[in-house]
């Protein structure tokens, strides 16, 4: 049995609310392979740079944490012509974290000026130590907003 990894998917805001209210994620373009590379209790990070796929309206926040809950990778008919592929997923209570103020700590970011480069292949592994600050992060701002 391998070690747990840890996963980044950059997926609109819109398509975020989508994948947390129906429990899955698609990524990609709702291509297999990239969700063939995580096993159940991987963790996955979406990061969204924009709030809706069609409009250039930034967002630039990571919005939603997950575990992969089984193995199973399964198609499912949106429409006749486009059946993607998704996996399930269960998604943390956490809060939507700007990625500006965190750039200068993450290590999958190499390039601090063009620190956008690694979320264009729009499905990608991190270290752990990435992946725990960045929930900190959200986890910690519950706690903030609930007071």
């Amino acid at each position: 049995m391998r070690a747990k990894k840890y996963w980044i998917a950059t997926i609109s805001k819109e398509h975020a609310q989508r994948a947390i209210n129906g429990g899955f994620i698609q990524v990609c373009h709702g291509k297999e392979g990239p969700l063939k590379r995580m096993q159940k209790e991987d963790q996955i990070l979406i990061y969204s740079s924009k709030i809706k796929m069609e409009v250039n309206e930034k967002c630039q926040c990571f919005t939603a944490w997950g575990k992969v809950l089984d193995d199973e990778v399964y198609s499912f008919e949106m429409t006749e012509k486009f059946v993607p592929f998704r996996r399930n997923i269960q998604f943390m209570k956490c809060n939507e974290v700007s990625i500006l103020p965190l750039i200068e700590n993450l290590e999958f970011i190499s390039n601090k000026k063009s620190w956008g480069y690694p979320f264009r292949y729009g499905f990608f592994e991190i270290n752990e130590n990435d992946f725990n600050f960045i929930t900190s992060k959200m986890v910690s701002s519950i706690t903030e907003n609930s007071q």
